[in-house]
């Protein structure tokens, strides 16, 4: 028992050691990178303006300049990475400039501080694990510290794309009406925008911003296509597809939008349609380790009870004999 305490303390020991030397490169290659850019600052290079924009914005935001040196162990190695990553924040609604740097931070917290947690409660429990053991259990703890974040912002944008893709047919039926008494095509997103907050917020945010950029005076077609890369929703992205074609071709927009609707229609039902088909196959496992367990005893234990009373004597009473 006193050598698997010491073998964990031991492990123990090593991972806050690899941990805080992880730690101090982060920062001094931080520090190194800050100094670059001052130099290069000074010397009037190309890239002196970008730094010394990079410098004010995080001279203006102390927990950003705090955290940021945390959230570049976990952040990805390629611009396209970066990219996907912004463009999962934007899909789950996030649009807060600094939102990548402290879910980075996050990640690196977590996979740092959950084996750390899992070493101290084997360690003061007095669990009796082996080496091996409690490698596993560490190597476990950074693996769901890291990864538990992307599973939580995936499943936010999800349900948030499902929230659009359900309510965005309602409202292309409110922009046909609007554009059918009259309106014109921005008049009918903006109205669209503000009758849609009951019914899909999400949605409503998301019209308010194209209206936002058509107000500042963007293209309608570079609003739309940004509409479609903000929602990252494949039946928006072909809605703005079909309406940049039929705005371009001269055909009218309410009837391409009609067909459209309809076809959206279609999508949502056969999606309810095929969640439903599910649902057999997703109550299979609770049925089997939850229902069953309980109707076998109710239906079998008062049989079994009552052949127990029969058996039991008499196998008692052949034994005497």
């Amino acid at each position: 028992m006193a050598m698997d305490t010491m073998q964990t303390a031991l492990l123990g020991m090593i991972f806050l050691t690899v941990a805080a030397s992880v730690l101090a490169g982060s920062w001094l290659l931080q520090r190194r990178a800050r100094l670059r850019e001052r130099m290069s600052l000074a010397a009037g290079t190309p890239t002196a303006q970008a730094a010394s924009t990079s410098v004010d914005a995080l001279q203006q935001a102390p927990a950003q300049r705090l955290v940021e040196p945390v959230a570049r162990l976990a952040a990805p190695g390629d611009e396209q990475a970066v990219s996907r990553l912004r463009a999962r924040f934007l899909h789950a609604g996030w649009r807060a400039r600094a939102a990548p740097l402290y879910f980075l931070a996050l990640k690196t917290v977590l996979a740092l501080s959950l084996p750390l947690a899992g070493w101290l409660v084997i360690t003061l429990g007095g669990l009796r694990l082996s080496a091996t053991t409690t490698l596993l259990v560490l190597v476990l703890c950074a693996s769901v510290g890291t990864y538990l974040p992307n599973a939580v912002l995936a499943a936010v944008a999800r349900a948030r794309q499902r929230d659009l893709f359900e309510a965005f047919p309602d409202a292309i039926d409110l922009m046909i009406v609007c554009l059918e008494s009259g309106l014109s095509l921005d008049l009918a997103i903006q109205r669209a925008g503000r009758e849609m907050g009951l019914r899909s917020p999400a949605l409503a945010e998301e019209l308010g911003l194209v209206e936002t950029e058509l107000r500042i005076g963007a293209s309608r077609e570079r609003a739309l296509r940004h509409l479609a890369l903000r929602t990252g929703v494949e039946e928006i992205e072909s809605f703005v597809a079909a309406l940049l074609q039929a705005d371009r071709f001269g055909v009218s927009i309410a009837e391409s939008m009609r067909v459209h609707a309809e076809d959206l229609r279609v999508r949502r039902q056969n999606r309810a349609e095929e969640e439903a088909a599910k649902v057999p196959t997703k109550l299979l496992f609770p049925l089997i380790l939850t229902i069953f367990p309980a109707l076998f005893l109710v239906l079998v234990g008062p049989a079994a009870l009552g052949l127990a009373r029969q058996v039991l004597p008499a196998l008692g009473g052949a034994g005497a004999g």
